[in-house]
């Protein structure tokens, strides 16, 4: 078996201890003589994993009683029109903070449902190169929340210090989730997809404080209204029971890695390792993101031409590291370095552009 060096975006690399307990448990399942993808959501079987990966997430990230977490389905994007709608009373308005494509769908949703403004913004000339400072936000003193994408994995920008304010902040960490400590009792939403950092696709991970569980819009339809799944233990239809218990497979191998102070030591230890191939004195690499604002989980940058960012691409690949062509909106390079992203692959990527310039 020859594993590649995996830097794609997302669906994206996964632990492979996670994928060898998939491996030796397909086709049984904890002595049930199944797989988990046959046992029924209503059973014993799956409901002891589908809890245990509620567990892993409420013990990683800290998650306060006063919080339910959610496993839904339909991405983030779903989430796009969810938040809104749950969240804004009628005629109430909504802020976000434009960081990339992604929050600009984000409020083209919350717009469709209510009243939705934009609070602040990164663009400049049209591209992305950094994340508005607190200084920088207009924000409506009446607004239900502040949406803000954590990591946007197009432009390669991260959050470093979230905002404070006094409306409940939502924000979207698809790209960074689990990535570092984080403090749950500053949002009132946290909504992840798990492709990038959680799991393969088709499940999402929603935190979601209760008080705003139980105020939200009772007019959508049930399967739209947060309290109908954290009412029934997500488990109000059936759920993706593979991608949970890949999610849960995921959440252990976080665990005994040592929990997320470890991983971000981990994860500041391989952004360091690109970044420093990129900061070295030369005009071959450059990154457009500004440096208090880069991400260390999508690392993007460029080469003096197209040619030859195409030809670093195809003998990257040569030598086994795919995933590297930035998104088709922005072109360039792109290294996504997840938490699953092993440090050797991060170093033989570095190592490569480094032989590559010269």
């Amino acid at each position: 078996m020859a594993r590649v060096h995996n830097f794609n975006a997302g669906p994206a690399v996964l632990p492979l201890a996670a994928l060898e307990r998939a491996q030796k448990e397909l086709l049984d399942v904890n002595g049930t003589g199944m797989s988990i993808m046959e046992h029924s959501h209503r059973g014993k079987a799956y409901e002891a994993i589908h809890n245990e990966a509620l567990a892993l997430m409420r013990e990683l990230l800290g998650v306060p009683d006063n919080y339910d977490v959610l496993l839904l389905q339909g991405g983030a994007t779903q989430q796009f029109a969810l938040v809104p709608m749950n969240l804004c009373a009628e005629g109430q308005s909504s802020d976000y903070v434009i960081t990339g494509s992604w929050s600009k769908k984000a409020i083209k949703e919350a717009k469709k449902v209510g009243k939705a403004r934009i609070a602040a913004t990164g663009e400049v000339d049209g591209k992305f190169p950094r994340i508005p400072k607190a200084a920088e936000l207009d924000l409506d003193a009446s607004a239900a929340y502040l949406h803000i994408t954590s990591n946007n994995t197009i432009a390669g920008t991260q959050y470093r210090e979230f905002p404070d304010v006094k409306a409940p902040l939502v924000a979207d960490m698809s790209s960074d989730i689990l990535s570092r400590p984080l403090d749950v009792s500053r949002f009132g939403v946290i909504y992840a997809g798990a492709q990038k950092n959680l799991g393969p696709s088709g499940v999402t991970v929603v935190i979601v404080r209760k008080d705003l569980v139980e105020s939200g819009n009772e007019s959508i339809p049930e399967i739209f209204q947060y309290r109908n799944h954290a009412s029934q233990n997500s488990l109000s239809n059936t759920p993706p029971t593979f991608a949970i218990y890949m999610l849960r497979n995921v959440l252990s191998w976080v665990k005994e890695q040592g929990g997320l102070s470890a991983i971000a030591k981990r994860n500041e230890e391989k952004a360091a390792m690109l970044y420093s191939v990129l900061d070295e004195r030369s005009d071959f690499y450059s990154s457009p993101v500004e440096k208090d604002s880069r991400s260390r989980m999508n690392v993007v940058f460029n080469l003096p031409t197209p040619e030859l960012e195409a030809e670093c691409i195809a003998q990257a690949e040569k030598r086994g590291m795919v995933g590297l062509k930035g998104h088709r909106s922005v072109g360039g390079m792109r290294a996504s370095i997840y938490n699953a992203c092993p440090p050797e692959s991060v170093q033989a990527l570095a190592d490569f552009l480094r032989a590559f310039k010269k």
